[in-house]
């Protein structure tokens, strides 16, 4: 399929395998990046409005001065978003990251965790923005938080949303 620049790539096809926050929790926690640098999602609400993600301390994603690994600390926060608005809007839309950018506040030792939150209104407001089928770039931010309740860094993720443009009938 060919793409412009503006129209963005089809999503492949695991957007099309429609599954319950369990099956998506376990499936997350063994996908390879997750699992090897010891990302672990801890809750997915069942409306997926909500996601908890921790990251604990170990040999592997600790650096040199002894600290959590700043990519770790990116790495924990780099789907979701997305993934929750792909499950909350539904298929009549496309969704893709678009950009992040990290802000380090405070050396991460420990456990740290971070909570994702789409509630209803923002997702209205999503849902409204893109009524004319217009893209709409709504930036997220999110807090990396330790186990003192410290916040560690913060992190604006922008993620691209736009309606899907109808398939035409095969005849």
């Amino acid at each position: 399929m060919r793409t412009t620049a503006s129209s963005p790539p089809r999503q492949g096809f695991l957007r099309n395998i429609r599954v319950g926050p369990r099956l998506f929790k376990w499936g997350i926690n063994l996908w390879p990046p997750f699992l090897g640098a010891g990302i672990r999602v801890q809750h997915i609400a069942p409306d997926f409005s909500e996601i908890v993600v921790a990251l604990k301390m170990g040999l592997f994603n600790r650096n040199y001065v002894g600290t959590h690994f700043g990519g770790s600390l990116f790495s924990m926060t780099d789907p979701f978003y997305m993934l929750m608005l792909m499950h909350r809007l539904g298929r009549g839309y496309v969704v893709w990251d678009r950009a992040a950018k990290i802000d380090f506040l405070h050396p991460a030792k420990g456990t740290v965790t971070v909570r994702f939150v789409l509630d209803d209104a923002r997702l209205a407001a999503v849902r409204e923005a893109t009524a004319d089928g217009e893209k709409h770039l709504p930036v997220f931010t999110v807090e990396v938080v330790d186990a003192d309740g410290e916040v560690c860094a913060r992190v604006e993720k922008t993620v691209y949303v736009r309606k899907a443009a109808p398939r035409p009938e095969v005849a």
